[in-house]
């Protein structure tokens, strides 16, 4: 993310039949286990608990609202919404991460989840996927291959028949398909449930690389082999929902106008929740769905794939909060049970242990921080001012003032996770060197006086983001030039204003109005797909449908991207992959300022002990969705009570924070 990025992580091998096979070893994000007592609340105040400990109503406090579009599942395309709260708690994909694996052991496993197995050929190109019988979406519409089938076209098409249409992914030969409101009209005239033969035609063709084979058969056909191609299909376009119920309401809208009814009108999909009440920039409801086909799942099944788990508690509000004070303030009276705290009240919650959990990602988890500088402007089109502002930032104060210390230096575009492939060249991480990077500009005959004041967009509401930009704004200031920091409400933080929600042709029309200066997913980013091509596919190509934040491309960076949806020679994607890192390093489109310890980078998502047992996040890192899983979210037994956070144990807690920590926040708030 990402926040608002969705964005990206992991990795992904081969599966065979429905053997799990583990794909590599990774520094996942911890998995969380809490101890404690019992109390617990709804997001109105005190509720009665059920006899398991559960409260009757789970309130989550969220950072942010879904963004750009609410919870309009079509945007999936582009990567957003993020966060998407309802990842896995209403739309689950075919297959997904082994969560008890990654987030206990670091070990990437593949599961099926609603496919029943998958199977890969030979060669490596055709994955086989058949569907588990008997599911149906939330409205009753039976989940089929023909739904299967529909979603991915239905995204191809609002990708401006894109063959990378899957997150970016060009692992399609979709030189045969030809589909498009012809074929809408005959989907919305047949009917997806008994498909009409005129359909099955379509949708049994074998020249074009999706096809079914049955009603619960579905086949994916690569056109070269992949080795990560599973990684692609565990989140955002790989999300499952209810085509038919999309067809019965005005269908997917057009490439130009994807269809906004489901803004604040979810399309059906599977999981073990139903959204049943929303409040626009405020809050959504779950219920959990009386219909969902894993309610019968063993205790082993859902131990073997918790993100299957029916859930806990029959209602769940995630509430957007934009206020940190606020969201702590829920958090100590019991209204909330889980919430983000930023760096406004972290060090509160770091100084009750016994109260509060904190989420951490271990050192070389795949989500990091970083700004982009925008290569199609002037002046930051010039590879040496680029080059001068990546030595003129003082990294360390970044870390130390803004990030609690918490920044891994990283070299990018690689996540520092995937050690097969990350910084090839064995680069250093950009050094701050203010005589370097004065250096730079003289011999590039630049002037600083001379060149138009650097305009740095900074997300309405990310705190850090604009602590952050402020040190950027003094550090730059050393050298000569000018930033003017612009805070952006989160809905106009789109293109034409930024890049990162659109495509890199988009991107490229619109450059002359996007700011010189952004941050890499608006804060802090994580993977969109489980696989090493991930960021490289992203924020390096020329033919991504989002996140190349920079506008950038180059031939030999290009080559590297291309070679990891083309080959599956890894000693020619080595060398390509070595060229294109020397090369992106010296254009520097990137300011990588590295991974992150805390979720939110400063801050995290915090629980309280005495209702919380333990919960997984999303597979991807934080990619997803800015908080929980919640339907994951299990509770602590109710035999002992804790005693409540009173106001003289709150007051102590303030007490104990350095006033310099609050001097160095003074600088920028949370609204």
């Amino acid at each position: 993310m990402q926040f608002f990025s969705s964005r990206r992580y992991a990795i992904g091998r081969v599966v065979v039949a429905a053997v799990v096979i583990v794909l590599i070893v990774i520094a996942a994000a911890a998995f969380i286990y809490l101890a404690g007592s019992s109390t617990s609340s709804s997001s109105s105040g005190s509720s009665t608990s059920s006899s398991s400990g559960a409260p009757n109503t789970l309130t989550i406090d969220d950072v942010f609202w879904p963004a750009p579009a609410d919870l309009n599942q079509l945007v999936a395309i582009g990567e957003v919404p993020y966060p998407n709260w309802l990842t896995y708690t209403v739309y689950q994909p075919l297959i997904t991460l082994n969560a008890s694996a990654l987030y206990k052991q670091g070990v990437v496993q593949y599961l099926p989840d609603l496919a029943s197995n998958f199977t890969q050929s030979a060669d490596g190109r055709t994955y086989t996927f058949n569907l588990r019988q008997g599911v149906k979406f939330s409205d009753g519409n039976p989940f089929n291959a023909y739904q299967v089938w529909a979603e991915m076209y239905g995204f191809y098409y609002l990708s401006a028949n894109s063959s990378s249409f899957l997150e970016s992914y060009n692992v399609f030969n979709m030189s045969q398909v030809s589909f498009g409101p012809s074929s809408l009209a005959l989907l919305n005239q047949s009917g997806l449930i008994n498909p009409s033969p005129a359909a099955l035609s379509m949708m049994e063709n074998q020249n074009w690389p999706i096809y079914v084979t049955g009603p619960d058969t579905v086949v994916f056909h690569l056109q070269a082999p992949f080795n990560y191609f599973l990684g692609a299909l565990v989140v955002y376009v790989g999300l499952m929902f209810d085509v038919q119920w999309l067809l019965d309401h005005g269908g997917f809208g057009t490439p130009a106008q994807m269809n906004t009814y489901f803004n604040q009108n979810p399309i059906p999909g599977t999981g073990p929740y139903v959204v049943s009440g929303f409040s626009e920039q405020s809050y959504v409801e779950f219920t959990q769905s009386p219909s969902y086909w894993g309610a019968s799942l063993t205790p082993a099944q859902i131990q073997a794939n918790p993100y299957l788990d029916p859930g806990h508690v029959k209602n769940v509000v995630v509430k957007a909060n934009f206020n940190d004070v606020s969201r702590y303030t829920d958090l100590s009276s019991g209204q909330a049970q889980i919430a983000g705290i930023l760096s406004q009240d972290l060090p509160v919650v770091q100084a009750n242990p016994n109260a509060y959990g904190v989420f951490q990602f271990p050192s070389k988890a795949a989500v990091f921080v970083g700004m982009a500088m925008n290569t199609q402007r002037y002046p930051t089109n010039i590879t040496a001012v680029r080059q001068a502002i990546v030595h003129a930032i003082n990294y360390t104060a970044i870390s130390d003032n803004v990030f609690f210390g918490g920044l891994n230096r990283m070299v990018g575009p690689e996540y520092p996770i995937f050690s097969q492939f990350y910084d090839l060249g064995n680069l250093p991480p950009y050094q701050y060197n203010v005589t370097e990077a004065q250096n730079i500009l003289k011999a590039a005959n630049i002037v600083p006086s001379t060149l138009p004041a650097l305009q740095f967009r900074v997300v309405q509401g990310c705190d850090y983001c604009s602590s952050a930009a402020q040190i950027v704004q003094f550090d730059l200031s050393q050298i000569g030039l000018t930033v003017n920091i612009i805070v952006t409400p989160p809905s106009s933080y789109s293109l034409p204003n930024i890049a990162g929600t659109g495509s890199y042709s988009q991107a490229l029309n619109a450059s002359q109005t996007i700011a010189q200066l952004s941050w890499f997913g608006t804060g802090t980013f994580a993977p969109a797909a489980d696989t090493p091509a991930d960021n490289w596919l992203l924020s390096s190509n020329n033919n991504t449908s989002s996140n190349n934040w920079a506008i950038y491309s180059n031939p030999v960076v290009q080559a590297c991207v291309n070679a990891f949806t083309s080959t599956s020679n890894t000693t020619l994607l080595t060398e390509l992959c070595t060229k294109a890192q020397a090369q992106e390093y010296s254009d520097a489109p990137y300011i990588w300022l590295g991974t992150i310890k805390l979720f939110f980078g400063a801050g995290s998502i915090v629980w309280d002990k005495s209702a919380v047992s333990n919960f997984y996040v999303d597979p991807v890192y934080s990619g997803q969705s800015s908080t929980v899983i919640f339907n994951t979210v299990t509770f602590v037994s109710p035999a002992a009570h804790p005693i409540p956070l009173t106001p003289s144990v709150i007051t102590s807690s303030l007490s104990s924070v350095t006033s310099s920590w609050f001097a160095m926040m003074t600088r920028a708030r949370l609204p």
